[in-house]
């Protein structure tokens, strides 16, 4: 009988031996690797920005691996789709926290940041928010920090230079309503007005309006000599074509959402004087951009949708890969409270596409603001504010 267990025995040993070896490849392979989540959105509405932002992100984590990784650690960025909605935001943060076990997630469009904010601070897992607007996502909570200036930089500054520099003496906003409209709306109003101007018309439009035809005879009737939108990507180009249809012939402003090829593809002759807002460093500023904007050429045959948000999501994988670093030079486990105090810590990072950036006590981080106006067809620097 003894004899009859024997083999029995080596059979259950070299199973084991082979699950303890299998399962020491697979903590040998995770600990080669640094994790990160990065939620998006790929299809809906904003899947034109959203693409191009995580082409972007890719790109940097291929190129950090390809210079050795974080201390010899390859980076791997663990994507979801979030269509820009709420609900699918949390459902990707609680697959990072529950699922995939990430100590810190990206993520973008402020309604979406705004609702995985408490899932980050219950569980402690930075947030960070890579390129909403939304001045309220300096208020979220200890684990959610910005990396993208928020509204009040860039729509304050243009808000400034429209009636300071351009001597414009009233304005009207329109503004579609949603998070991101409503409260850049609000600065732009407010800081117009304290700078000594009047607004005339504030009209507001709905997110999923094809017709804006009430809102614009408001503002026709109020004359105003400047107009504000603040709007998304996928509906400026229609408020300013029906404006023009109508009559409306003013010069029209809006933040770094307009700074989109695709607005003067669509727009055409009625793009002509546009103003736009970017918050990253052009051709002319940083030899980086002009490289960067090549290789879309190359690859992609095009320029990217967003400028300026890409090169920010570009940059978001390099100031991960530093958080981990600190980490290691430290000799601490990668947790949402290590990493928080890395980041508050290391404050400021030097990065590729975007320059200096300093994270502040505040959660906020400050960027000079370059305007560009559309001439001849192209967007050129108008002025930069810092």
């Amino acid at each position: 009988m003894h004899q009859k267990r024997r083999p029995f025995l080596a059979l259950a040993t070299a199973v084991f031996c082979l699950s303890a070896f299998s399962a020491s490849v697979a903590l040998a392979q995770a600990n080669d690797t640094i994790k990160f989540g990065l939620s998006m959105p790929l299809s809906g509405t904003q899947a034109l920005f959203g693409a191009d932002q995580v082409k972007a992100a890719q790109w940097a984590v291929a190129d950090i691996n390809a210079k050795g990784g974080v201390n010899g650690k390859q980076l791997e960025m663990i994507l979801i789709d979030t269509a820009a909605d709420p609900q699918l935001g949390i459902n990707a943060a609680k697959r990072f926290v529950s699922v995939d076990k990430l100590p810190i997630f990206l993520t973008s469009w402020s309604a979406v940041v705004k609702a995985v904010a408490p899932i980050a601070n219950r569980e402690k897992v930075l947030e960070l928010s890579v390129g909403a607007n939304s001045p309220e996502i300096a208020t979220l909570g200890d684990y959610v920090y910005t990396t993208f200036p928020l509204a009040d930089v860039d729509v304050s500054a243009l808000a400034q230079y429209s009636h300071k520099t351009l001597g414009k003496q009233s304005a009207a906003v329109m503004y579609i309503n949603n998070d991101s409209g409503v409260e850049g709306a609000n600065i732009y109003k407010s800081m117009f007005e304290k700078s000594g101007g009047k607004i005339v018309a504030y009209e507001a439009y709905d997110a999923k309006a094809t017709d804006f035809t009430g809102a614009l005879l408001k503002v026709k009737a109020a004359n105003p000599e400047i107009i504000h939108i603040q709007g998304l990507i996928t509906d400026l180009p229609q408020v300013i074509a029906q404006m023009r249809q109508l009559g409306i012939t003013q010069r029209v402003s809006s933040y770094s959402a307009g700074y989109n090829p695709k607005v003067i593809e669509q727009l055409g002759a009625a793009a002509e004087g546009l103003i736009v807002t970017s918050l990253a460093p052009g051709v002319n500023d940083n030899p980086n951009v002009a490289a960067f904007i090549k290789r879309w050429q190359t690859t992609e045959k095009r320029t990217p949708n967003g400028l300026p948000y890409t090169q920010y999501l570009y940059d978001s994988p390099y100031i991960v890969a530093e958080l981990f670093k600190w980490l290691a030079k430290n000799k601490l486990p990668a947790t949402g409270e290590n990493l928080r105090k890395a980041l508050i810590t290391i404050k400021d990072f030097d990065l590729p596409m975007t320059g200096m950036l300093e994270v502040g006590a505040d959660h906020r981080v400050k960027k000079p603001v370059y305007l560009l106006t559309v001439e001849k067809g192209a967007f050129v620097p108008l002025a930069t504010i810092k």
